[in-house]
């Protein structure tokens, strides 16, 4: 038995390992009648524990290892002990006994850090305050889908230096793309996360860029994506937003992007916050696509860490 993988940040993934998973999603998203027979998951739970509420989240992994023949196990922050009366690690040694798998959304990235160590069977980030891989994934796969060429596409991000950041460059950097953040001053992402990005930049040909004027990093840029300003977790920094001024993405603020640029958004948006109802509803707009793809890079995701062999199959007929 091979030893097992885990996936905690995007860059758990070498850039070549990212490229195939990608290619992989797109063809199985557009192989209609791929999910009657190819079931690699048959006779396999995935549990999904899930600290924080989630739409995109929770239903894209329950559909997802359905249609790969697997069985969803959704596990809510009341209906287990994980972090009370039993430690994390002992948590994940008792789960690994009856799981195939793990996705974890948390809120403190050292927890799914240690749910990691303590498991015998993938684990997998599905966010944590520091990460968020699987969104990165989708991504990076509806960039793919928009563009011929992904080295050289610049990328342009728009809000806080946040976890959504942080895997959005360390993809972007894997590709070979051109990362471009402009974030307000004191709310720069985590300085370590960039220094990795910029490290795979150097390998690939791309580059990481930082700025504290949001008309910079738009101009002439492929891709224009933003975040909510405040995240889960953080209702009561209300005053946050007051350093955001001047951050949100409008007609006015697109209007420095490339003609053709897309508008990218993880969702759930906050509209007339960080983004107009004129920037996403505008043929521009690829959030629901970048929805969607959430459940068939996971798909390509979890079929790859769980079951190499039935991934590599797959990617030999397609």
């Amino acid at each position: 038995m091979s030893e097992k993988r885990d996936l905690l940040s995007i860059d758990d993934l070498s850039p070549e390992e990212l490229n195939k998973i990608i290619d992989w999603a797109i063809s199985a998203k557009q192989d209609d009648g791929l999910f009657e027979e190819f079931m690699p998951l048959t006779g396999l739970t995935i549990g999904s524990i899930y600290e924080k509420p989630s739409t995109r989240t929770r239903v894209s992994f329950e559909v997802g290892i359905d249609k790969l023949g697997g069985n969803p196990l959704t596990l809510l922050k009341g209906d287990i002990q994980l972090g009370k009366s039993e430690s994390i690690e002992d948590t994940a040694a008792v789960l690994s006994r009856y799981l195939g798998a793990i996705t974890y959304r948390c809120f403190g990235h050292e927890d799914v850090e240690k749910l990691a160590k303590g498991s015998t069977v993938t684990v997998i980030n599905a966010l944590s305050d520091k990460h968020h891989p699987c969104q990165a994934a989708a991504d990076m796969m509806t960039i793919a889908e928009n563009f011929d060429e992904l080295a050289g596409i610049k990328v342009a991000w728009v809000g806080d230096g946040n976890n959504v950041l942080h895997d959005l460059m360390l993809g972007a950097a894997s590709l070979g793309m051109k990362m471009h953040y402009a974030v307000p001053k004191g709310f720069e992402p985590d300085e370590k996360i960039v220094s990795r990005a910029k490290d795979i930049a150097k390998e690939t040909g791309g580059t990481v860029d930082m700025t504290h004027d949001p008309v910079e990093a738009v101009k002439e840029a492929n891709v224009v994506y933003t975040d909510v300003f405040i995240s889960m977790g953080e209702e009561h920094l209300k005053d946050k937003i007051k350093a955001f001024e001047g951050f949100q993405v409008n007609e006015e603020l697109v209007s420095n992007a490339d003609s053709n640029y897309i508008f990218m958004h993880c969702l759930p948006a906050h509209r007339g916050e960080e983004v107009t109802n004129g920037v996403i509803d505008s043929k521009n707009s690829v959030v629901f696509d970048q929805a969607e793809n959430r459940m068939w890079a996971q798909m390509s995701l979890l079929t790859f860490l769980i079951h190499p062999a039935a991934w590599e199959a797959f990617s030999e007929l397609h």
